[in-house]
């Protein structure tokens, strides 16, 4: 081995990537020191085995063994194409460790592909911080009591819509939706039963709109829904429809059947709204629907 050589393996032992390379044969030629503290395997343990061996058994997120087939190693020996790619590698101490593995074709003075060299990192620190980041947002979004999105999370999806809607010609729609007496549910049954009845009709909603549509909850006891490529028609039979749903839910309370039901206010999206403008519109007619006796709809197109 010549000095040259002795420079190169030194900085290849000192990044913090593993490093390893396979000749045509997919041969283990070279490990990196990172690539050992990775995986739990040292060199020596390694050093002639085949890659096609699956001493390190790289798996997909479904489990699907990648070394009998999809290997990126074995595709780059192929065709000479570098490739990245996630994957599950099995440490010597029994674990799946997440991996980012790239690999790319080493070529001979002939011009012939003489091995690949793939490097690896682990991922284990990215994938916790991205499902962190996941777990943020989600809860910067949901009310927590409820489970479907906040008044936040509505105001930004509203605004997007609003803006969108005027730019392309679309339709849209907002329910404004309020649960009658929900002042006497807190009184008669108490607060947990409350928090109970705010939770029922929120996912009766949730469950009962396309999953192109949003709910949230707005404040207290409302609710604010925004339905997307809808005309008078078709916003008038979902309200209705959600009024009798809300209205044919129940949920026992110390032996007690306990009910409600939601007043609604519904507007199509005019030209020249504001996310204000269209929810103001909602509200005054969900007021028109308390006054006129509550559990029922007031629409205006």
């Amino acid at each position: 081995m010549d000095s040259r050589e002795d420079f190169y393996r030194g900085i290849l032992d000192n990044v913090t990537d593993g490093v390893y390379f396979c000749d045509t044969e997919r041969r283990v030629t070279y490990w990196n020191r990172a690539a050992e503290r990775i995986t739990g395997y040292s060199a020596e343990s390694l050093h002639g085995s085949s890659c096609a061996d699956g001493v390190l058994v790289h798996v997909d997120e479904r489990g699907t063994s990648l070394c009998q087939s999809g290997c990126p190693l074995s595709a780059t020996l192929k065709d000479g194409v570098a490739r990245e790619a996630q994957a599950y590698l099995h440490h010597r101490a029994g674990h799946r460790i997440p991996v980012l593995v790239r690999t790319s074709p080493m070529y001979g003075p002939d011009g012939a592909i003489v091995g690949v060299v793939e490097t690896f990192s682990d991922n284990s620190v990215l994938i916790e911080a991205l499902r962190l980041v996941d777990q943020l947002s989600q809860e910067t979004e949901m009310d927590a009591l409820t489970e479907i999105g906040n008044r936040r999370s509505m105001e930004v999806k509203l605004q997007a819509c609003v803006e969108e809607c005027c730019q392309l010609g679309r339709s849209a729609a907002v329910l404004f939706v309020d649960i009658d007496h929900f002042k006497d549910v807190n009184d008669t049954h108490g607060h947990e039963a409350g928090d109970q009845v705010l939770k029922m009709v929120a996912q009766t909603l949730k469950h009962n709109l396309r999953s192109s549509d949003v709910v949230a909850r707005w404040g207290g006891e409302e609710f604010l829904t925004l339905l997307y490529g809808v005309d008078k028609k078709v916003l008038a039979w979902t309200a209705e429809k959600l009024r009798i749903l809300v209205a044919s839910s129940f949920l026992e309370v110390g032996g007690v059947e306990v009910r409600v039901t939601i007043s609604l206010g519904a507007t199509l999206l005019r030209s020249g709204d504001t996310p204000q403008s269209v929810v103001a519109r909602a509200d005054a007619l969900l007021y028109e629907s308390k006054a006129e006796g509550r559990n029922r709809i007031t629409l205006a197109a």
